[in-house]
């Protein structure tokens, strides 16, 4: 991955010019200021997917909406070919959606991230969704109102994507084109990843649960 624009630059290094590196760098939202170190791969692990609801917050049709299309479990081929042309390594989910696992901060920390498969129309327009989580409450329930408040806030200064949450999780969501290039894909997963570490980093110090 390159540094996201509007982002602190960074030295990086990405896998579509060396197979053995995930390019990555440590999260990093508008409002940070430091550059962040390069990152390392990792390999993406089923066993470090939150349960089913809580990592991946589903969104709502919005009404006049013509629902999400169906795909294999192979996940759509248009993101997996992508995905390979950069070098990346994933896995796929029950519901065909690509993980990926990234190493951040000279691998001191990792963050996931979600491609979906699926596609949500509107009009004429087709979305496709990244993913990052970034917080869980202990008891699955609403989101303490001073973290909730936080993430709006992070959210206004966003320059791609916001927040959602969904039993009890907070995460970053970005929606591109469903039919976006290799490299407008490959900078949506950057921004989300960096978002989402960086804001999990704030509110949950010394963890790193994703």
């Amino acid at each position: 991955m390159r540094p996201t624009p509007g982002l602190p630059p960074g030295p990086t290094s990405r896998l579509a010019r060396a197979a053995l590196l995930l390019g990555a760098l440590a999260a990093a939202p508008a409002w940070a200021s430091v550059a962040a170190p390069a990152a390392t791969p990792v390999l993406p692990a089923a066993e470090v997917k939150p349960a089913a609801g809580q990592a991946k917050a589903r969104q709502t049709e919005p009404p006049g909406g013509d629902g999400a299309r169906a795909v294999s479990k192979d996940g759509d081929p248009q993101v997996r070919a992508q995905l390979d042309a950069l070098g990346y390594k994933y896995q796929l989910d029950g519901d065909g959606d690509f993980i990926l696992t990234f190493s951040l901060d000279d691998d001191k920390r990792s963050q996931m991230a979600y491609v979906l498969s699926r596609t949500q129309r509107f009009g004429s327009l087709k979305v496709r969704e990244i993913w990052s989580p970034a917080y869980r409450t202990g008891d699955g329930g609403a989101l303490p109102a001073a973290i909730a408040n936080r993430l709006l806030e992070d959210g206004q200064l966003s320059k791609l994507g916001g927040w959602v949450s969904q039993d009890g999780v907070a995460v970053f969501v970005v929606k591109i084109d469903a039919d976006a290039s290799q490299q407008t894909l490959d900078d949506a997963i950057d921004y989300a990843v960096r978002a989402a570490d960086q804001m999990e980093a704030e509110l949950t110090p010394g963890q790193d649960e994703f």
